[in-house]
This record gives C-alpha cells, structure tokens and sequence, in this order.
C-alpha cells in the first residue's frame, strides 16, 4: 500500500510517502504561501508518486461534518488567503484517489493510538504547545468532532495576579493559547522560549497554566494518557512541574490508577515529532479501506 500524507501547517505544508505501517521512505516541505502558489507544488509532489490514498491533518479551523456543504474547507482561519477554501475538494479532484481529512492535532493523536505510546488506549488527549495550542483528542476508536472539532487551546484560565501580560489570542483576553502558547511567551518577555530556558519564574508561570487546562480536560474527558508536544514542549523541564500542578489541581478527587503514576500519564509525544505524518498516513490507510 502506498501512501500519500500531507501535515498541512500555517508555516509549511509537509509532503510525506509511506505505508500502512507507517514507515516513511520520502518527505518534503513547502512553505505555506496562498492556495494559488501552494496547492499546485502539493498536487505535482503527489500526482508523480502514484499514491493509493491521502491523509491530510490540517490547520483550521475545518468543516468536518460530511453532510455539510462546506466539507473539507478551510473555514474562519486567520490566514485570510485560505479562509473558505476547499481543501479536501482541490486534492481530491486532482488526485482522483481516496483523501481522507482531520485537523492537525486530530492528525497526531491518531498516529500516537495507531503508532506509538496511545496504542490501546480508549481515550487519548494529544495538545501540541508551540505557535498555536491545539487538541487531538481521540474516544472510543474514534477521532472527536462533535458540532466542529476541538478547540481545547482556547479554553479559559485564570491568570496569575502577577501577570501582566494582555495576551495574544485576538478573542479572548485569558485563553490557554492567548497566555501560553510561543508568541504569548515571547511577548511577555521579550524573547523565544528556546532563549528563557534558564528563568525559572517563565516554566513554573507556563506550567500553571498548561495545569489548569489539564485539569479541565482530565475532569470533561478522562483520558487514559494526555500527550503533550509542539515546540514549546521541548522545554522538558516543565513536564514534572505541570505534573506536580495537575495533582495540586485536582485535589484528590480523582483517584485512578493512571493519576499515581504522573510519569507515564502526562508525558511527551513517542514518534520523534513523525506523529502527525504517520498519523496522516493512517487518515489515509482509513479513506482507501473505506
């Protein structure tokens, strides 16, 4: 079986080749500039492969409801290039071969359930921390919609007294995303995260916050494990204090076997930052046997 995967990102789109087991033999990456200059390279990268399938995890938000008009659109993004546009049908009609089509995070979740440390797991939560914050959440064998999809990075959080900060997020004044994702540290103090590394007063801050997300998910949810990964999360110095926040949030009141060991609860993605490319090929793999 040969499969197409497709990481679409406001950044860069990366192109992927590989197999139902998730070996991936060839990738590309082409920045993401409007669909006109965009979707041609992805098309000519894919129409030379002879693909069985596709599998695009992409930015959004999205239309995923398959009984919608709209299906398979971009649709409120911030990037106005590709507000409203038919992602999943310009692919689809080029390739003219099975496509299937989640959110990014959507994307990582399932290659985390199909590939790596999730594998088994009834509920799973995957929160990428780095340009944007957003969630993959997967339930029951399957990947989480609902109305539209997850949009757990705009949850609201209580903001520390001391923070001063305004926030970044254009909609909400306190939001997870607003106060914590990687444009929010930088424009609290004035510099990248990868350059704060050393300040202790910036994670312990970050990993309060991150904790009251958590707590929100574990309460609403009750994942059997929360994943976390993007490129703020490679700050691994936050992972045993947003543990140690978690336990403080919760207080007690929930008492699994999963919750007492922190370690193997809360932990970093497996799949060497591939999750969301071999998560793509498994969207693929799903649309072809479907």
């Amino acid at each position: 079986m040969r499969l197409g995967a497709l990481e679409a990102g406001g950044t860069k789109m990366v192109c992927a080749i590989g197999d139902e087991k998730g070996n991936i033999e060839e990738r590309v990456s082409i920045p993401t500039k409007t669909p006109e200059e965009t979707i041609p390279l992805l098309i000519d990268f894919f129409k030379q492969r002879n693909i069985d399938a596709l599998g695009i995890g992409c930015f959004g938000p999205l239309e995923l409801n398959k009984k919608a008009e709209k299906y398979g659109y971009i649709t409120t993004t911030t990037k106005l290039a590709w507000r409203n546009f038919d992602f999943l049908g310009s692919m689809k009609k080029a390739l003219q071969c099975p496509v299937g089509f989640d959110t990014d995070v959507n994307g990582s979740v399932l290659g985390e359930v199909t590939f790596g440390q999730a594998k088994g797991k009834s509920c799973a939560l995957y929160l990428t921390i780095g340009t944007g914050i957003g969630a993959g959440i997967y339930i029951e064998g399957k990947l989480l919609h609902g109305m539209l999809h997850p949009e757990a990075g705009h949850v609201l959080i209580t903001r520390r007294e001391t923070d001063t900060y305004g926030g970044k997020c254009p909609y909400h004044k306190n939001c997870l995303e607003g106060l914590a994702a990687g444009p929010a540290i930088e424009g609290r103090y004035g510099k990248k995260a990868v350059d704060l590394a050393e300040e202790e007063d910036v994670w312990d801050l970050e990993a309060d916050y991150i904790a009251q997300a958590l707590t929100g998910y574990i309460l609403t949810l009750s994942p059997e494990i929360i994943i976390l990964g993007g490129g703020v999360m490679h700050q691994m110095q936050l992972f045993p204090l947003i543990r140690k926040k978690v336990t403080e949030y919760l207080g007690g009141y929930v008492n699994t076997e999963e919750l007492s060991d922190m370690e193997h609860y809360i932990v970093p993605a497996s799949l060497h930052d591939d999750q969301g490319i071999m998560g793509c090929l498994e969207l693929g793999r799903k649309a072809l046997e479907d």
